[in-house]
């Protein structure tokens, strides 16, 4: 390999400290990836190494778990990619999860939007039984201010 080709091959290497700069990551959660067999470092003796392929696998992980996406699901359609570009199954299976996940995530909104509203509605009554109160208490202290100022 000419000294040129094996320098590039080198820079496109990351570190995991690398690694976990760039993707906001810690060494533990890296490593925890590929104990579950999701990312795939190359190894020089204790060091781990991450391909511009690990990097591309570690951003679709990152993202399958921002949208709600399993492990096991993550791993299910990584295991479908196709390097040749052939990744039409992988398409498919993406899509048809991520429906469902959306669906999931609608009907979560749906179920937040009502506990929100019905909060509100009890937050108002209850100020409005403070304000009440708060108005009645104040009276009783105004009376008791009077009687003392007339000397009753």
């Amino acid at each position: 390999m000419p000294a040129d080709t094996a320098r590039a091959a080198r820079d496109d290497l990351m570190t995991i400290r690398q690694m976990c700069d760039a993707f906001a990551v810690t060494p533990r959660t890296l490593r925890f990836y590929e104990a579950k067999e999701l990312l795939h470092p190359r190894r020089e003796g204790a060091r781990r190494l991450y391909t511009r392929h690990d990097r591309g696998r570690l951003k679709l992980i990152l993202r399958g778990k921002r949208f709600g996406f399993s492990l096991e699901e993550i791993g299910q359609l990584l295991d479908l990619y196709s390097r040749d570009g052939a990744n039409q199954a992988q398409l498919r299976r993406t899509c048809e999860l991520a429906r469902e996940r959306l669906a999931a995530m609608e009907a979560q909104r749906a179920e937040l939007d009502l506990a929100i509203a019905e909060l509100r509605t009890e937050l108002a009554a209850g100020e409005r039984l403070i304000e009440h109160a708060g108005r009645g208490a104040a009276g009783t202290a105004d009376n008791t201010n009077s009687h003392e100022e007339t000397g009753r």
